[in-house]
């Protein structure tokens, strides 16, 4: 074996180890973030049973009873049980309490009982009987997808359903905290859900949000508040291109599942003319192009025409035979309904929406959620779904 040949078979085995334990160290911090989650959970569990032990039991501790426990952890060398972080304890407990239903009900019904019944100063070691913790332990690994900052981002949300819907998109899509609290605060859960009808909203909740046919990737309104540019400043289609484009990872972000960027200002010609798509780009997931054009006025029937003229060039000269149908998404500042239902034909593949350069307000949406309330066929999908509803007003 030559020495070029020995070298570069060294060099493999050299980068097997380096992955290798790049990989064990990666599994090795989630474990360890797993566990703190599950011990999390545990210190909740225990002080609400603690603290329903009875009216002699909350009469003798009251409010003082988490700061002792605080102090008397403290002092035997436990981290992170702070007066607050106890509290928070208390209250993932109490948010994500519906997990205590698959642990081992034997088990658990024993271990809550003794727990009320025991004296207070042996309270906290009754579920450390030989089994009982390791299985307990073991079930809350499995259910808790995600890490104790997710979590404590997950508790700002009350509703138990949006909740749950936060928690499998970010796991699915690898979300770090920052992007979840980002998609929190965009309220994309009430967004999702304008468009629509309520048994696909609860479906969110379930299955987080699936992508099968063209409706199911829009929004209701887009928030691009990422691109820096200030709402009352006039700025150009191009300025705010530009800003996407700049800021492409965030604007993916914000398209949501299954969305690859292609090109900008994609150039097509016919008749010696040359005409321009602001943004393409393919889903996967529906395996279709989604064409994206720009307009920082009010939307008029010409760019609804013009957006038709494009989804026709690339469903008859640029997708595959095996490819879906290609989406139009034409994103305005404002925008009428009756215009677009007057101009589009029933049967298509272009939807409008309005987007933001700022964070929506959620009591907003909410209650523009509570207004949606009758199902009617929208213009460019099929009647399964409801009419998207885009009109949230701007402060301009």
């Amino acid at each position: 074996m030559n020495m070029d040949k020995q070298g570069l078979e060294f060099g493999k085995l050299l980068e097997l180890f380096k992955q290798t334990q790049a990989t064990m160290q990666t599994q090795a911090a989630r474990a360890i973030d797993t566990a703190l989650v599950v011990r999390n959970w545990l210190f909740g569990w225990y002080i609400v049973e603690y603290e329903n032990g009875g009216a002699e039991r909350a009469e003798l501790y009251g409010k003082k009873l988490l700061q002792r426990l605080s102090t008397e952890l403290e002092q035997v060398g436990l981290k992170g049980v702070s007066l607050t972080n106890l509290k928070q304890f208390r209250l993932f407990y109490e948010s994500y309490k519906e997990i205590s239903q698959a642990l081992p009900d034997q088990s658990l019904e024993t271990a809550v009982q003794e727990l009320r019944q025991t004296p207070p100063v042996e309270a906290l070691t009754v579920l450390h009987k030989p089994g009982i913790l390791n299985e307990i332990t073991s079930k809350l690994a499995k259910r808790f997808i995600l890490g104790w900052t997710h979590y404590v981002t997950l508790l700002t949300v009350k509703n138990v359903e949006e909740r749950r819907f936060y928690e499998i998109e970010s796991a699915e899509n690898g979300w770090g905290y920052r992007e979840l609290e980002r998609q929190i605060n965009s309220a994309l859960y009430e967004r999702l859900s304008l468009s629509r009808n309520k048994d696909e909203v609860k479906e969110l909740s379930v299955k987080g949000q699936i992508v099968e046919k063209s409706s199911d990737i829009i929004k209701s309104p887009y928030i691009l508040e990422f691109t820096g540019l200030e709402e009352r400043k006039s700025y150009s289609e191009h300025d705010l291109e530009t800003a996407l484009i700049d800021k492409i990872e965030h604007f993916l972000l914000e398209l949501g599942k299954g969305f690859l960027f292609e090109s900008r200002q994609k150039r097509f010609s016919f008749d010696n003319r040359h005409f321009y798509v602001d943004l393409v780009f393919y889903n996967r997931l529906l395996r279709s192009y989604v064409i994206i054009d720009l307009k920082i006025g009010d939307l008029k029937h010409q760019d609804l025409g013009q957006m038709q003229m494009y989804v026709n060039y690339f469903d008859r000269l640029i997708k595959t035979e095996d490819e879906k149908p290609t989406i139009g998404i034409l994103l305005c500042l404002t925008k009428s309904d009756e215009l677009v239902e007057l101009t589009l034909p029933k049967e298509c593949n272009i939807y409008t929406s309005e987007y933001q350069l700022y964070l929506p307000s959620k009591e907003e949406l909410k209650k523009q959620m509570e207004e949606v309330r009758e199902e009617v066929t929208p213009y460019g999908t099929n009647s399964e779904n409801i009419k998207l509803n885009n009109n949230i007003k701007r402060e301009m």
